[in-house]
């Protein structure tokens, strides 16, 4: 009997909106699970330490996403490929993906460890951090770092079962180790008294946790998936695909992250209030994020299945339940949300009334229009599964990087304008317009992907 077949989600056949909801719900709990790694350091830390404790933590998320993407770009890379190669029953090329991505991820793991250790205080230095939380903050990260590799390993092998239908596993590893860092977050903070170093330390011991549950996954399977760890090693062309198509998924979330960094650097003008208050909502904010963006890996592997399988039609309806599902569920509790702001804010700030005032202007202006990004991280993914990989990352580049950095660098230096609101309507302004770009570059290739099967 196969390993882990029972979990198994076909995406080739059958109807699709039952098979797209139950794959994407363990994604969605997955998700949900991570993000809690960083809201319990948020929690904790703000119950037993305080806002500026907050603000310490919170300052790091766009820098640290800025030094891991271009890695985790490529463990998307890996697990299109993998889909590709299961649509069109290569199991061979499947096999050989899969032994190239564990070693990927080992050396991408040193390599951002090295960085991040390193460069971690001169990078929070640049973006103005205040000297109140740059210890903490500089603290944190030299920390978490220490533990990439076992991040990366996670996210290489979570995305090639993924790629192979199963969803389910993931969110059973996560589970187990979300339990193992939110133990560990308590136990060192109060029975040892740290402070970030103590939630940092617990994220990593968690990830390790997950990290090792993935890989004895993928060694117990039977099928085109399993991973004979004397077997691993670097396949030129399997490597060389998996760089074609994550790279620029990476490049492109590097860029996000560098216009965050320069959002971030701006918010920290403001002091480390708004920093408290920003840090909170984004935390929030981040749990609807990982909801729709789980429509987002839906749509990347079950369209790179079908595109594998040149079941055109198919793929272009998987898009399109896609945007109808992560539009609606982003609409319903972005409102949510916003209704019982404050409420959610006061769980991670309890010592500034003014902080939660500034996480209800971010609600107002990023979260309830949050059904825009829906939109274009959905269309996007649906691009990333047809197998483009270049034109996607041009146009979030330019659509959302681009208006951003525009807006901050010309209107946002109007006196007038020189306010959290005005900093934040960046965000929507830029949705809309890559969406449509996004939409439209769907459109085409679809178009010639599907006549070109037709002429066959």
């Amino acid at each position: 009997m196969k390993r882990m077949s029972r979990f198994n989600q076909s995406m080739l056949h059958g109807p699709l909106f039952p098979s797209i909801i139950s794959y994407t719900i363990p994604i969605i709990l997955t998700s949900l699970l991570q993000l809690l790694f960083n809201a319990a350091d948020l929690v904790i830390v703000g119950r037993y330490r305080g806002s500026l404790s907050v603000a310490a933590v919170s300052a790091t998320g766009a820098l640290i996403n800025l030094i891991i993407n271009l890695f985790i770009g490529l463990s998307i890379g890996s697990g299109v490929s993998v889909a590709h190669a299961l649509g069109g029953k290569q199991h061979e090329e499947a096999q050989r993906i899969v032994h190239t991505a564990l070693p990927t991820a080992i050396v991408g793991g040193l390599i951002v460890t090295v960085v991040g250790v390193c460069f971690s205080e001169p990078l929070l230095r640049m973006m103005g951090t205040p000297e109140t939380v740059l210890p903490l903050s500089s603290l944190y990260m030299k920390i978490y770092f220490g533990g990439m590799i076992f991040t990366m390993v996670y996210n290489f092998c979570a995305s090639i079962l993924r790629a192979a239908g199963d969803s389910k596993s993931p969110l059973i590893f996560l589970a187990f180790s979300g339990v193992v860092n939110v133990v560990l977050n308590i136990f060192f903070v109060t029975a040892f008294h740290m402070n970030v170093e103590g939630v940092a330390l617990a994220t990593v011991a968690s990830q390790a946790v997950s990290a090792v549950l993935v890989v004895r996954a993928l060694m117990r399977r039977t099928d085109s998936c399993h991973l004979e760890l004397k077997a691993i090693r670097f396949y030129k062309p399997q490597l060389l695909k998996m760089i074609r198509i994550g790279l620029p998924a990476g490049i492109q979330s590097s860029l996000f992250s560098i216009s965050n960094v320069i959002i971030q650097s701006s918010i920290n003008s403001f002091g480390d209030i708004l920093m408290s208050g920003n840090g909170a909502a984004a935390s929030i904010e981040g749990f609807l994020y990982v909801i729709f963006n789980a429509f987002q890996q839906t749509s990347v592997n079950f369209i790179g299945q079908n595109a594998g399988a040149k079941q055109y039609k198919r793929a272009k309806n998987v898009l399109l339940i896609c945007l109808a599902c992560a539009i609606t569920v982003t609409i319903t509790l972005s409102a949510l949300i916003y209704a019982f702001g404050p409420q959610l804010l006061s769980i991670y700030i309890t010592d500034s009334q003014e902080a939660i005032q500034y996480g209800m202007i971010r609600f107002a202006y990023v979260t309830l229009p949050y059904f825009l990004c829906a939109l274009m991280d959905v269309t996007t993914g649906g691009l990333r599964g047809l197998g483009a990989s270049i034109t996607p990352m041009l146009i979030s580049v330019l659509g959302v990087c681009g208006i951003r950095l525009v807006w901050i660098f010309t209107i946002f230096q109007i006196p007038a304008y020189h306010t959290p609101q005005s900093l934040f309507f960046s965000y929507p302004i830029s949705w809309i317009f890559t969406f449509l770009c996004q939409l439209t570059a769907f459109m085409i290739i679809y178009k010639k992907r599907s006549k070109s099967i037709a002429q066959a």
